[in-house]
């Protein structure tokens, strides 16, 4: 016979059950809301007024809920107001960032002065990759400091003393370059107009009203910085620092002068790094726009032209993509095994606009014979590769521009031309003395200026560089021995390869903002000295102030001081010279400070792939040689950010969103208004941008709050190379976030103003081990001696509820284990209950212990007061600790390995489908008509699931946990006073949760429900219908896991009733959910059948016509060489949704033609 087990009715159902205030309150309101309802119909009916129809067409503005509660600047927040109804950033972020930093929370001295355990406490130590000064951050600085926020608070929440520097770089070029601008739209003067001290005085000016933007935009984001230890790169601290750095690398030799090709900006009159040189591709023939110029240039293209062999009618045809550069060539090269050349060996090219003649030298390295002509013209003062076929034969450097990129004198015609005006004349020039050859299309690279837009020229210039190659090799040994760890492994290959192929560094920089070379030029006032040169190191000497470098001119020239001048060096540092010191110059060096006694060296270094080279290489580079030891143990580095198509993030494109924009929603009217106010861009380019961001953001962007920005940035954070982000994803994760609040205050609810819950998870572990040991699986684990040993906690727990081992009276199994206690010396200081016991039966006399009983006792059936207790925890109870306790070793492990989207996702599911899907909707039927101690039980399971989920998601949501966090009861008056600095659950502490077999079952169960909920969609059941279920099986153990989880199942299908055994019922449809189980649903006088087969029916057909359609399409000539590949990828997936939902739909057919009616 079938198992018929009828659910209890809900209240406000069917029953004679008196109602409580709460369900007549609920009623009340019920019966008020569906009067509104009819008042508004009445107001829409046709005979209400045009004004009320337009009043329904506009659409109403949703009021945004904010704290107003007078808080004083540094005061905890009130949290004893009630929660507001939905989920609101604006509310949840205010007052927590100003009292966690007047508390001291973000300090490593607030958890070393709160540490009682043994030994010192174990440090976590990171720098943050210093934003620049210049503006505001961008998603890329989000994900950086969402990902790294997330790691130092799980290291505090960890107990460890957790140290965060803050900081922010001086930004040399484009600090200059903002504050120039401005300059010029404002007053139309120049840097020069001012002259040096008055414009540093004004680039000071601006940095202390606008710099402190990106601490601001920081602190919104939640960043747990010490902002006590702040540092600006350009600090008295870091100039020492520089200082320092510079003259210990040049008296050592690894900081040198030389006349060497750089990468020059003529716009900035400034070398710039490597990685300010963005490199655009080119395809062929392609005009682009370059500052200076009304017009704009041709690149892309390869000119040929002659140069007339002397004393003879022969010529050589060679090719440059730089024709103008022409006027500096000192050579031509050909390959010396190159037979059509082998006659020019040794011979004179004679150059058409200057009085110079040019070598035909022989060079394998630099010419290929068999591309092109075979010939090369040679410019060593303006092309790399010349550069070194110069050196090699000992050619003529001549450079040919100024500094601002005009030809030089003695070049007539072309002498004060810029450079590609001179492009455009030097062709025309060819053409008239008929040497001009062809022009055709030829790919390249273009360098250009990523801060200037301008086209990068390479110059000759005497620089400051630091050799590389000792530090490169001992950088390359300290990954090979595992002592400097990369993560991902698969940036070790990046590194090696730089290191091994590493040229020495310019630093450099002809700018007047940043740290001017601690160098200075010595110019002796003796007829009998021959005056130096700009380029001769000999007249350099290096000082860590004036006075220092005028000693050392003194004793390396051996005159007095007085013949003796000194001129500073006006050039100053690359950035990245000062960034190359953060780690160790913000903790005080190159002074022995406390802070770099105890905080260096740091443990993490965490930024993007793109500046391993520029920046972590260099830190490791200096540490190494200055103080002798690795700047940092790990270096994790994240992918890089680009918008939703896959594009780099670009102005032009206009998909650079401020994290703030995200945080607090803006519209695109506004978006647009940003580009217009704050980007150098030209109007062509505006109007792109904006056309990008109207395709994007039609709506604007909505508000997602800040925790929901940082869930999703570290949700994103895969170990690869890039992010696809789509900034409108964010807004599911605010979702997330009300779907958290609101499960919160549900429990809440439940929980009720007096609960209060266990002292501590102690006794919830208790609980579960002693149940687990009394199951029927199990041993009778009181009767072992086993018993005490394994877990002197199981003993506690068990004389928590009794007197005795066997219940109210003493056994000889009190005395067995009594004995094994004392052997084995056990300590009971922290069982207080075992303890009690221990002291009770030392005190009997040995003629006493005589006259007691044997123990009767059998766990596994007996009926004490223990095994009473244990009953009460449910099945759901069990799965939802073992849940959570799966979710604390998922975290762990993701936070341990850098793996966050691990940790998101085990997060998202445990709030999400654990807690609020299954377990909080399987809680209703027990706080509505369960007993009180079942009661009791699931209300500390609960209570234990928010508080764990708290601490577990805090990392990455610190403001929504911290509001939440605060208005769960306390466990003890002692608890920490933030989530912040609440310990991190430890699966140690959960493991004793994991229940393998109730995961199993319940597991089995959600199946059922699943399968369930899908016929009633698809028999077209609306959601909240209740039915009428049968769940067959053949099999007994099946039957049991459905019996005992039967009222779950129930409560997740909305049925009135369920039952479990091996028929058949008439009138139901089969829904298969395993090979052993079937769910019926009966539909009979449910749905009208007839028109449920008609409508699956009709929507098979429309599924099998876009089938048939799309198939031709995919199948048309060409398709695989039209097609976009993206597109491609989308028709594919299609085409398989398509083909699931015709044989769901026929699947469906077929149940409901296997049906029996009644």
């Amino acid at each position: 016979m079938a198992d018929d087990k009828q659910i209890p009715p809900l209240p406000n159902e069917v029953g004679d059950k008196p109602k409580t205030a709460k369900q007549l309150e609920k009623e009340a309101k019920k019966a008020a809301k569906l009067k509104k309802f009819q008042e508004k119909q009445a107001k829409q009916s046709p005979a209400a007024p045009a004004e009320s129809v337009k009043c329904k067409e506009k659409k109403e503005e949703k009021q945004v809920v904010t704290y107003d509660i007078a808080t004083p600047k540094g005061e905890k927040k009130d949290t004893r107001v009630e929660l507001p109804a939905a989920y609101s950033p604006r509310y949840v972020e205010a007052a927590w960032n100003d009292w966690w930093k007047k508390e001291g929370f973000f300090k490593p001295e607030y958890m070393e002065k709160n540490h009682s355990g043994p030994g010192p406490r174990e440090k976590f130590i990171m720098v943050i990759p210093p934003p620049n000064v210049t503006g505001s951050l961008h998603l890329g600085h989000a994900l950086t400091n969402s990902v790294e926020d997330a790691i130092c608070r799980w290291h505090r929440m960890k107990g460890h003393a957790a140290l965060w520097v803050p900081g922010c770089d001086h930004a040399g070029i484009a600090t200059q370059v903002v504050v120039e601008k401005k300059l010029k739209r404002e007053e139309g003067k120049s840097r020069h107009d001012l002259g040096r001290d008055a414009f540093i005085k004004r680039v000071w000016d601006w940095k202390n009203e606008k710099g402190d933007r990106i601490y601001q935009q920081l602190e919104s984001l939640g960043s747990s910085l010490d902002w006590d230890r702040a540092t600006f790169t350009m600090d008295p601290g870091p100039q020492n620092a520089v200082k320092e750095c510079f003259v210990q690398l040049h008296e050592d030799g690894t900081i040198y002068r030389s006349n060497r090709l750089v990468n020059w900006s003529c716009t900035l009159k400034s070398a710039i790094s490597d990685i300010e040189v963005e490199k655009k591709e080119l395809a062929g023939r392609t005009e682009l726009p370059v500052p200076g110029y009304k017009e704009k240039v041709e690149f892309g293209v390869l000119v040929s032209f002659r140069y007339q062999v002397e004393d003879s009618d022969d010529y050589v045809v060679v090719a440059t993509t730089r024709i103008e550069t022409m006027l500096g060539d000192t050579a031509v090269a050909v390959h010396p095994k190159d037979e059509r050349y082998k006659h020019l060996h040794g011979k004179m090219l004679i150059h058409p606009f200057a009085d110079r003649k040019l070598p035909v030298v022989t060079d394998e390295i630099a010419v290929d014979m068999t591309f092109g002509t075979g010939a090369v013209k040679i410019t060593p003062a303006h092309d790399p590769n010349d550069y070194e076929v110069g050196k090699r034969h000992k050619l003529e450097f001549i450079t040919i521009f100024t500094d601002d990129g005009v030809i030089k004198e003695g070049y007539h015609p072309f002498s004060g031309m810029k450079r590609f005006e001179a492009r455009k004349a030097v062709l025309e020039a060819l053409k008239k003395k008929g040497m001009y050859v062809e022009t055709k299309d030829n790919p390249m690279v273009v360098p250009v200026c990523s801060r200037s837009k301008d086209i990068v020229e390479p110059m000759l210039k005497p620089q400051w560089y630091v050799s590389c190659s000792d530090m490169a090799a001992k950088a390359i040994e300290a990954v090979k021995s595992g002592e400097l760890e990369l993560i991902p492994k698969m940036h070790e290959r990046t590194w090696f390869h730089w290191m091994g192929e590493i040229r020495d560094w310019c630093i450099s920089r002809q700018l007047w903002w940043g740290h001017q070379i601690p160098a200075y030029f010595v110019t002796i006032n003796d007829p009998a000295f021959s005056p130096g040169k700009d380029d001769d190191e000999k007249y350099w000497v290096s000082g860590r102030s004036e006075e220092e470098a005028l000693e050392k001119a003194v004793k390396k020239f051996n005159v007095p001081k007085e013949k003796i001048t000194l001129r500073q060096d006006p050039d100053v540092l690359d950035t990245w010279f000062s960034s190359a010191l953060f780690p160790f110059s913000v903790l005080g060096w190159p002074n022995e400070t406390s802070d770099m006694k105890k905080y260096y060296p740091t443990s993490l270094l965490e930024t993007g792939h793109d500046i391993l080279f520029f920046w972590v290489a260099r830190m490791v580079f200096f540490s190494q040689k200055l103080l002798g030891k690795l700047p940092f143990k790990q270096v994790y580095l994240h992918a890089m950010v680009r918008d939703s198509h896959g594009r780099k993030m670009s102005k032009s494109l206009g998909n650079v969103i401020d994290p703030m924009d995200v945080v607090y929603g803006i519209t695109l009217e506004d978006l647009h208004k940003q580009l217009e106010e704050n980007s150098n861009l030209e109007s062509k380019e505006i109007a792109k941008a904006k056309e990008g961001q109207k395709q994007d953001y039609p709506s604007g962007i909505p508000e997602c709050g800040t925790d929901a920005l940082r869930f999703a940035l570290c949700a994103y954070t895969a170990q690869g190379r890039d992010i696809n982000l789509d900034v409108l994803r964010v807004k599911g994760y605010r979702n997330f976030c009300n779907k958290l609040w609101n499960a919160t205050k549900f429990a809440m609810m439940n929980l009720g103003k007096d609960f209060k819950p266990y002292s501590s998870l102690k006794v919830l572990q208790d609980k579960v081990r002693v149940g687990k040991s009394s199951s029927p699986h199990s041993k009778d684990t009181v009767s072992s001696t086993n018993f005490v040993f394994s877990d002197l906690s199981l003993l506690d727990a068990h004389l928590e509820l009794n007197s005795y081992i066997g219940g109210y009276c003493p056994t000889q199994k009190d005395l067995e284990i009594l004995k094994i206690v004392r052997e084995q010396d056990a300590a009971l200081a922290r069982y207080p209950h075992a303890l009690r016991w221990y002291c009770h039966m030392s005190s009997f006399t040995v003629e006493e212990c005589k006259n007691f009983p044997q123990l009767n006792y059998h766990p596994s059936s007996s009926g004490t007061m223990a095994n009473k207790k244990v009953n009460q925890l449910s099945t759901m109870d069990c799965w939802m600790l073992s849940m959570l306790a799966r979710a604390v070793q998922e975290c762990n492990t993701a936070f341990q390995d850098f793996n966050f989207p691990q940790a998101t996702t085990a997060l998202y599911n445990l709030w999400w489908y654990q807690i609020c899907d299954v377990y909080l909707e399987c809680l209703k039927p027990v706080m509505y008509s369960g007993s009180e101690e079942a009661k009791e039980l699931s209300r500390n399971v609960l209570y234990t699931c928010l508080y764990t989920g708290l601490c577990l998601i805090s990392p990455f949501m610190p403001f929504l946990s911290e509001e939440l966090f605060q208005r769960l009861p306390k466990r003890t008056s002692d608890e920490p006073p933030s989530i912040c600095v609440t310990r991190y659950p430890e699966p140690e502490d959960y493991n004793i949760f994991i229940n393998e077999n109730i995961e199993e079952e319940v597991k089995f169960s959600n199946k059922v429900i699943g399968e369930v909920r899908s016929a009633k969609a698809m028999f077209n059941i609306p959601n909240k219908t209740k039915i009428e279920l049968t769940l067959q099986s053949e099999i007994k153990d099946t039957c049991d896991v459905l019996e005992k989880l039967s009222q779950d199942i129930a409560t997740l299908t909305l049925s009135t009733s369920i039952k479990v055994g091996n028929e058949k019922p008439k009138g139901s449809v089969p829904v298969p959910v395993s090979s052993d189980c079937v769910a019926w649903i009966k539909l009979q006088g449910l749905v009208d059948l007839q028109v449920c087969q008609k409508r699956i029916q009709e929507k098979k057909e429309s599924s099998e016509k876009a089938l048939g359609k799309l198939k031709d399409d995919m199948g048309k000539p060409h398709y695989y060489e039209k097609v976009p590949e993206s597109i491609r990828q989308k028709n594919c997936e299609r085409a398989e949704e398509l083909q699931g939902e015709i044989e769901k739909n026929a699947d469906a057919l077929k149940q409901l033609g296997t049906m029996e009616i009644e």
